[in-house]
């Protein structure tokens, strides 16, 4: 961790500076190559445990209902989308976040049962004309960085997916900047810049 002067978050992991990460992931069919060898080499590998969703975020993926339900396999259309237990969390919008369920017998995010990969409320975005922002949840958008109540940090399990050895992917941090900005405003985009130039600064190489 480095010190970050930002009123919220005041510690940062270096590594999102110059580790990779493929951006655009309705287009990469992700696979698992390292972590939970039970998985096997399955798409959309990141999604396979579900996702933490703002209570925002779960009331606006409701008023979609009827898209999404023209997009899902029957057997998803009427279960339960998401979990019952609400969890307190300072850190969330809302103030507290349910989780999606997982559905299936490959498991995986209740939102993957289409015909198709990907997010189905990504694809049904796209495919109606509406804007996602605000409502596929932040958490998956940012991917694999994570936070916590001080600290911007990088998900555990990200080596775990493909989308991490891509050479000419963008950095985590340049992927996932103007997200930030969206969600935290631009003063935290402004230190992270400055942070960012920094980091790179320290580790061109010696010329000889």
């Amino acid at each position: 961790m480095v010190p970050l002067d930002h009123p919220k978050f005041r510690h940062v992991v270096p590594e999102i500076f110059t580790r990779r990460v493929v951006v655009d992931c309705m287009n990469h069919a992700c696979i698992v190559v390292g972590g939970d060898a039970t998985q096997g080499p399955r798409p959309d590998a990141c999604c396979q445990y579900g996702a933490d969703v703002d209570l925002f975020e779960r009331d606006k993926i409701l008023a979609r209902a009827g898209e999404l339900r023209a997009i899902l396999h029957e057997d998803a259309r009427d279960v339960p989308w998401f979990g019952t237990e609400i969890e307190p969390d300072e850190d969330a919008p809302s103030g507290a976040f349910v989780r999606t369920a997982v559905h299936g017998s490959d498991g995986g995010c209740v939102f993957l049962s289409h015909d198709r990969r990907g997010c189905a409320i990504h694809r049904a975005s796209l495919e109606t004309g509406w804007d996602f922002r605000g409502t596929k949840p932040h958490v998956c958008r940012l991917f694999p960085l994570t936070y916590t109540t001080d600290a911007i940090m990088i998900s555990d399990d990200y080596t775990d997916y493909s989308c991490a050895s891509v050479p000419d992917a963008p950095t985590l941090y340049r992927g996932a900047r103007d997200l930030l900005g969206e969600i935290f405003g631009a003063d935290l985009v402004a230190k992270l810049d400055a942070l960012e130039a920094q980091t790179l600064a320290r580790r061109l190489p010696v010329a000889r």
